[in-house]
């Protein structure tokens, strides 16, 4: 397996869209060398997106979590956040009435811009059930496991209702050995209970990368998906979802993909990266 030198690849293209868990920062805080990386492509003008699954805060909220730990050449406007995407389809889909939400309140912002009623799904009860026209599942805090997955389970089974995961990873790493639970596989079991498909957004699926897409066409109009890098640490979900998108990609080996092992998941899953890389250090 051939490594590339990410400084090769930071003077090809012209826009980069980055992960974030596992290529800008992990459990011990930012990865080595982002901030030079970061000021390397700002000083050439070079405009930069995070797309992330990541709906448990807002855009400004990450930004300033990436400002807390010195990498401050982010901005609220280079993240793209799958809750934005359950936001639009929620203005467009959902004109009135209340959307109940598995998240924190922090979360809820996504639901909350779209001029809607929101309430948390602790707070529902069966006198205000019939009010709810949408279930969000946006992340796994701020509710308690024990009774309001089960309150869920029961909302879908009275209300035939959209459900939109905001968030489609299963599982998230919270130190070097242990995974934690992510709400996208709070999904999969909801689903399998109701018996009900559900609506997901982000990544792999295309309306991630076609939302960047279109907030890049702002910037600079006519640009081809040629000039743009996907960057990511997983094959399933950035790897996969930026080569159907039509983007090159660069497979980063600080996150969920080990460098001991790398060659062999390629081989296994058959998502072959563009480019594979140690990290995004120049």
């Amino acid at each position: 397996m051939q490594l590339h030198d990410f400084k090769t690849l930071a003077d090809s293209y012209t826009v980069f869209f980055f992960d974030a868990f596992g290529v800008l920062k992990n459990y011990k805080g930012l990865i080595d060398g982002v901030v030079d990386t970061f000021a390397y492509l700002r000083d050439r003008q070079k405009p930069v997106y995070i797309l992330t699954n990541d709906a448990s805060r807002s855009p400004q909220q990450l930004a300033e979590s990436y400002w807390r730990l010195g990498l401050t050449d982010i901005t609220p406007d280079m993240i793209i956040s799958s809750g934005m995407l359950a936001r639009e389809y929620l203005q467009l889909k959902v004109d009135h009435g209340t959307v109940a939400y598995l998240g924190t309140e922090s979360s809820a912002h996504y639901i909350e811009s779209a001029d809607l009623h929101t309430i948390s799904i602790g707070e529902l009860t069966l006198e205000n059930i019939s009010e709810v026209n949408a279930l969000v599942l946006l992340d796994d805090e701020g509710f308690d496991w024990n009774t309001d997955i089960n309150k869920a389970v029961n909302l879908l089974r009275r209300r035939n209702i959209p459900v939109i995961v905001a968030n489609t990873d299963v599982t998230y790493p919270v130190s070097k050995n242990r995974l934690a639970i992510a709400i996208g596989s709070i999904a999969d079991m909801l689903e399998s209970i109701v018996g009900k498909q559900f609506i997901r957004f982000g990544k792999p699926d295309a309306q991630l990368f076609m939302f960047a897409y279109e907030r890049v066409q702002e910037v600079l109009p006519g640009i081809s998906k040629r000039n743009i890098l996907m960057v990511g640490d997983t094959l399933r979900s950035d790897i996969a979802g930026g080569n159907k998108f039509g983007l090159d990609t660069a497979l980063v080996l600080t996150g969920n993909t080990a460098a001991h092992e790398a060659e062999l998941r390629i081989q296994a899953t058959g998502i072959i990266p563009t480019y594979v890389c140690e990290s995004i250090q120049l």
